[in-house]
């Protein structure tokens, strides 16, 4: 089978755009097809603005979502910038879905540990509504977010919601708070959250995403409540850009981020420099 018709981005259209914060924005996005994505969560799409290139951008709503899916997306360079600039109505093109998602199966009947940091938080929402919307088979869940500021938290209301509600324990912490911001939560680093959560080490998995210099501590804290390697997923998702392992840019090792990943399972690349 030719691999032409896997790079041709098909047709798509912003159905609503919302803001998050001054860089942030999410969109729902339809394909002009009528289909739906079909991903799984953990996923990533390419996403197409004509005249000025692609970009791969991770899903960040659920499978179990009806309609249009979701993507959360940070204006850092010429095609999210250009992304941010589009209006509803305006025409896109998808590639996708790619990548080695989160195992949703495997996690049944397991207590979850998600630990997001800073836009890490719009992959792992995928998953995290998916084990809400199928509570019933999922064990214990908790929920650590951390970011720079108040200002930069992600998903707000969605935030609130989960603190409130008995489907999951939330913690959420930011590296500072400006002076004239009000702040009545945790102020530090993520890893502070970690010491302070109950955990059964066997029975938990972990499903870590967020800036590179993240991993490195939060598997540290990990280690230290006792839950073994293969019990930990990461989510590496740089350095991507054909999106179907044929440019090599992700490589990792012997992996590449794109269809090995973006979710490893930590004992797989502990070894592997490049990785964390």
């Amino acid at each position: 089978m030719s691999e032409k018709p896997l790079l041709e981005p098909g047709k798509a259209t912003i159905v609503s755009v919302r803001r998050l914060t001054e860089g942030e924005r999410v969109f729902e996005i339809e394909l002009d097809s009528g289909e739906s994505l079909g991903h799984e969560p953990g996923q990533f799409v390419q996403v197409y603005v004509p005249g000025f290139g692609e970009a791969p951008i991770s899903i960040t709503s659920s499978p179990t979502k009806e309609g249009p899916f979701e993507l959360c997306v940070r204006a850092v360079g010429n095609v999210t910038n250009a992304l941010h600039s589009l209006e509803v109505g305006d025409n896109i093109g998808i590639r996708g879905p790619y990548g080695n998602g989160f195992d949703v199966g495997f996690f049944e009947g397991k207590d979850m540990l998600f630990v997001a940091g800073g836009l890490g938080l719009a992959p792992l929402r995928s998953l995290i509504n998916y084990v809400v919307d199928n509570r019933e088979d999922y064990g214990k869940v908790t929920t650590l977010y951390g970011c720079k500021t108040p200002l930069d938290l992600l998903f707000e209301g969605e935030l609130k919601r989960w603190e409130e509600s008995d489907v999951m324990d939330f913690s959420v912490t930011v590296d500072k708070c400006p002076v004239n911001v009000t702040w009545n939560d945790n102020v530090g680093v993520i890893t502070e959250l970690i010491p302070g959560i109950d955990v059964d080490p066997e029975g938990t998995y972990s499903a870590v995403c967020g800036p590179p210099v993240m991993y490195k501590f939060v598997i540290q804290e990990l280690k230290e409540k006792e839950i073994p390697d293969n019990h930990i997923f990461l989510s590496l998702e740089r350095r991507m850009r054909c999106g179907v392992g044929e440019c090599g840019h992700c490589q990792i090792g012997e992996f590449y981020a794109c269809i090995d990943g973006p979710v490893f399972n930590y004992s797989d690349i502990k070894g592997v420099e490049e990785a964390l």
